[in-house]
C-alpha cells in the first residue's frame, strides 16, 4: 500500500467529513454526476470493496485478523456482512510517527460517526459486541517504521487502541528482516527492545511479513504468545509470504495463533494456472492443523478490503527487488488487484464466511473446531496478551 488515506481522500475527490461518513458528496458542477460516482472510476461494487448484506447473521464470532478498510468504505453497513471484528490495518506501512498517528486517530473519528463499530481494546468487550449486533475494529500496525529509536511511542499508540504490531513490512527496517528481502537477517539490537516492550504493554506481536528468522527470533525472545495475522502454509503453496512448518510450530508453542489467509496468491500451488478455491484454502488449514495437533492455534485472516483499494504507485526512481509473490496469480489469473478473482473462490466476499464454516465441517471439522478457527482462538490469546 503505498498512498495515505489522507492521499487518497484527496485523489478520489471527495472531503474528508464524508469521506470518514462514506456518505455520498453533493454532485459536481456540470457534470450530474455525484463525486463518489466519480471516484469510483466505474469499478464494479466487489472491485469497489462492497460486500453483500448478510440478512441473518450466522453464529459463529468471526474474527479477521487482518484487513483493511479505506476512506470510502460502507462503514454504516460493516457490522451486517458477518465479521465480528476486523484487524483494520490502522495505516499504510513505512509512515513516519506523525503521520502513522493521523492514521490512528482516522478510526476514532469513524467510531464516533457510527455507533455500529467500536474500536476493540479487551478481550472480553468482544462477545458483546456479537450480541448487541455491532462490529469491532481491532487497530493493527503492518510496520514498526514509526517507532524510530523512541520506544516510549509503543506506550502511546497502545493507549490510542493500537493492538497488534508487524515489526516491518516485506522489507528489511531497523527493526528485522523483511520476508521479501534476499537477506534473511533476524532482529536486531532495537527489536529486541521493541518484542520487550510490547511484552510490557501488552501488545500482540504479529509475524507476518517478516523474515523467517526474525519472526522465530521474536517468538523465542517473547514472553508472551505471537500470531501470524495473514499467513499461508508454504508447505503448501510455496510463496515467500507464507510461513514454514517451524514457524508453524513455533508460535503454536508459544501458545500463539496462525491466521490462514484465502488471498488467492498465497494459496495458489506450485504448477497450477487456476483460480484456486475455498477448499484449496482448507488444505492450508489441514497441513497446519497436522503439524501442530490440531486446531487450537488456527485462525484466519482474509486480507480483504471493504472500500477501494487505492491505485499503486510506482516509484520512477525505482524500487528494491524483492522476492516475488503474485507473479504467477497475475499472470495466469488476473492482475486487478481490486478483482474479487483475487481470492480464492468461494471466499472471496465476507458473507461467504457461512460457505467457508459449511466446507470446513464437510472436510471434518466439528463445530467445536469450526468456532475455534473462526474467532475463539484469537479471543483466547487476546485474553492471555491484552493489558
Amino acid at each position: 500500500m503505498s498512498m495515505t488515506r489522507r492521499d487518497f481522500v484527496r485523489w478520489t475527490g471527495i472531503g474528508a467529513t464524508a469521506a470518514a461518513a462514506a456518505g455520498i458528496a453533493p454532485a459536481s458542477a456540470g457534470t450530474g454526476r455525484t463525486e463518489q460516482q466519480a471516484a469510483s472510476g466505474g469499478l464494479s461494487p466487489e472491485e469497489r470493496g462492497i460486500h453483500p448484506i448478510l440478512e441473518r447473521d450466522h453464529p459463529y464470532i468471526f474474527i479477521d485478523s487482518c484487513m483493511q478498510m479505506w476512506p470510502d468504505a460502507p462503514f454504516a453497513d460493516a457490522h451486517r456482512y458477518g465479521a465480528t471484528v476486523y484487524g483494520v490495518t490502522a495505516w499504510d506501512p513505512h509512515l513516519d510517527v506523525d503521520r502513522a498517528l493521523e492514521g490512528l486517530m482516522f478510526w476514532h473519528a469513524v467510531v464516533r460517526k457510527h455507533p455500529t463499530l467500536a474500536i476493540v481494546a479487551k478481550a472480553a468487550e468482544i462477545p458483546g459486541l456479537k450480541k448487541s449486533g455491532r462490529a469491532g475494529l481491532l487497530l493493527a500496525s503492518q510496520c514498526g517504521d514509526f517507532i524510530g529509536d523512541k520506544l516510549h511511542r509503543l506506550e502511546a499508540f497502545y493507549r490510542l487502541g493500537l493492538r497488534m504490531l508487524i515489526l516491518a513490512y516485506s522489507q528489511s527496517n531497523r527493526l528485522c528482516g523483511g520476508c521479501l528481502d534476499k537477506a534473511d537477517g533476524g532482529l536486531t539490537s532495537l527489536g529486541e527492545l521493541v518484542v520487550d516492550e510490547c511484552n510490557r504493554l501488552g501488545l500482540l506481536l504479529d509475524g507476518s511479513h517478516i523474515g523467517a528468522r526474525s519472526a522465530l527470533e521474536m517468538i523465542e525472545r517473547s514472553r508472551q504468545p505471537v500470531v501470524f495475522s495473514h499467513s499461508g502454509a508454504d508447505a503448501v503453496a510455496p510463496n515467500p509470504r507464507n510461513v514454514d512448518d517451524a514457524r508453524i510450530k513455533a508460535c503454536a508453542a508459544k501458545g500463539g495463533v496462525v491466521g490462514l489467509c484465502p488471498w488467492g496468491p498465497m494459496v495458489l500451488k506450485k504448477g497450477r494456472t487456476t483460480r484456486p478455491t475455498v477448499d484449496d484454502f482448507i488444505d492450508h488449514i489441514d497441513h497446519a492443523a497436522q503439524i501442530v495437533g490440531g486446531v487450537d492455534h488456527l485462525g484466519v485472516g482474509t486480507d480483504m478490503s471493504l472500500g477501494t483499494y487505492p491505485e499503486h504507485v510506482a516509484d520512477p526512481w525505482g524500487a528494491p527487488a524483492l522476492k516475488d509473490v503474485a507473479g504467477a496469480y497475475d499472470k495466469h489469473i488476473t492482475a486487478n488487484f481490486r478483482s474479487p478473482l483475487r481470492m480464492v473462490e468461494g471466499f472471496s466476499q465476507y458473507a461467504e464466511v457461512v460457505h467457508f464454516a459449511d466446507r470446513l465441517g464437510t472436510r471434518g471439522y466439528s463445530d467445536s473446531d469450526i468456532r475455534k478457527i473462526l474467532g475463539e482462538n484469537f479471543l483466547r490469546v487476546f485474553g492471555q496478551v491484552w493489558k
